[in-house]
């Protein structure tokens, strides 16, 4: 792309544009937060989900973009470059959000996508490369756990039916799901699962409270800290409240606590650098006056350090195993990804961008994980975010400003047309 033609490419990007897209997919799946905030709840591989694409294609078509699918459920719509044997270059993130779920969360990195594609025809400007966006299936893993299983099986981190037996809350596997959903979009042209993208970039939210409090316009993402996740299943004997001695008890909920404050202690990090949350607790038979004989929890590890990941995360099993008196407990580790570091083909790339259009710049890492993650091995890759309010997401009141989602959008779409004339 040459300078003469950036001016005609940031202009082309249409904010109200971009924002009315945003608040369409908003209706879908549409909440209202205890505060009065308007959320969604549209999680992957429902009614809601595939209406949602439908209006994504409807959008993409119109543009005259290509669609495909794959054997995961990924959607890619397609931008032909001039040379189109070349790899090309990936943008995107997801469309599904979490039961009590904000509007731009995962879903503005997919329209953000589509608002630089069509600035880029608009404005004229050729690319060499193919640009592809991408929404990926079930990132946000709040129906079926883990998220990014899509980008997972993309980049052949795990194979495609790994998850074939995860169940949701009402016992509905993620291969039912999928088929039910690959069935009602059989209509769309398939395409092999992975690929190998000349790089990729993912436009996201913050989704923490570093530029709005610093007074940044984006976030140059240098790469993101790693996770592992664990689920907790303690196995004791139910008992009458009322007449089982406590010495005699083998109550789950007991040693539930003894655990989680064993826990607390191996994660305590003075720094405050350590993520650690216990999120999700189910209870058996959860009566008030029985004594509870099941209890599953989740365990949440984060750390942008390799090493302490790993030693923490392997002292975990243990940690239960002394701390619990009465139960059986197993310990089963459900997500594992080690930290990334993004290349600088794609974060200086992101920089200049900013910086030519006089938009201030802040280097961070990300603290929560997304699909970006995955491509790392595959291709250079990075990520740009915005500043949210009060760094506030997974949450109805998540809300970043319409010019700030559109100084997102022109910086990616000078990202991506800078990338696709390498």
């Amino acid at each position: 792309m040459s300078a003469s033609t950036a001016p005609h490419l940031v202009a082309a990007v249409s904010e109200s544009r971009q924002w009315d897209r945003l608040m369409q997919m908003a209706e879908l799946g549409a909440i209202t937060g205890a505060d009065g905030s308007p959320g969604v709840n549209r999680a992957c591989l429902t009614p809601l989900d595939r209406e949602a694409r439908r209006l994504l294609i409807r959008w993409a078509t119109d543009l005259g973009l290509t669609v495909s699918v794959d054997e995961l459920g990924n959607l890619f719509l397609r931008h032909e470059g001039t040379e189109p044997n070349e790899a090309p270059i990936l943008t995107g993130s997801h469309m599904d959000t979490q039961p009590n779920g904000g509007r731009f969360d995962g879903i503005w990195g997919v329209i953000a996508g589509l608002e630089a594609v069509q600035a880029i025809r608009e404005a004229g400007v050729q690319t060499r490369r193919s640009i592809e966006i991408v929404a990926w299936t079930n990132e946000e893993g709040g129906r079926f756990a883990p998220g990014c299983m899509g980008s997972m099986a993309y980049a052949h981190f795990k194979p495609a039916d790994t998850w074939d037996a995860v169940a949701d809350p009402e016992g509905v596997t993620f291969r039912q799901a999928l088929d039910e959903h690959r069935s009602a979009e059989a209509d769309l042209p398939q395409r092999p699962l992975g690929g190998k993208p000349h790089a990729y970039v993912e436009a996201h939210i913050e989704q923490g409270p570093r530029l709005e409090a610093e007074g940044f316009d984006i976030g140059v993402v240098t790469g993101i800290q790693g996770s592992r996740w664990f689920i907790v299943e303690l196995r004791g004997e139910t008992a009458h409240a009322g007449t089982a001695p406590l010495s005699l008890r083998k109550d789950a909920v007991q040693d539930m606590i003894r655990a989680v404050t064993a826990l607390n202690a191996l994660m305590t990090d003075p720094t405050d650098v350590l993520r650690f949350t216990v999120g999700r607790i189910e209870v058996q038979p959860n009566t008030s006056n029985s004594v509870a004989d099941l209890v599953r929890f989740t365990i949440d590890f984060r750390h942008p350090d390799k090493e302490l990941l790993i030693t923490n995360g392997d002292a975990i099993e243990n940690t239960i195993a002394t701390a619990i008196k009465t139960c059986a407990v197993t310990v089963t580790e459900r997500f594992h990804a080690l930290p990334v570091e993004f290349d600088a083909l794609v974060t200086d790339a992101v920089e200049d961008a900013a910086t030519a259009q006089g938009l201030k710049t802040l280097r961070l890492p990300s603290g929560a994980f997304h699909d970006a993650q995955f491509m790392v091995p595959l291709c250079p890759t990075g990520m740009i975010f915005v500043p949210c309010r009060k760094g506030i997401s997974h949450n109805p009141a998540e809300y970043s400003e319409p010019g700030q989602l559109a100084a997102g959008a022109r910086v990616l779409a000078a990202t991506l047309a800078k990338l696709a004339n390498a």
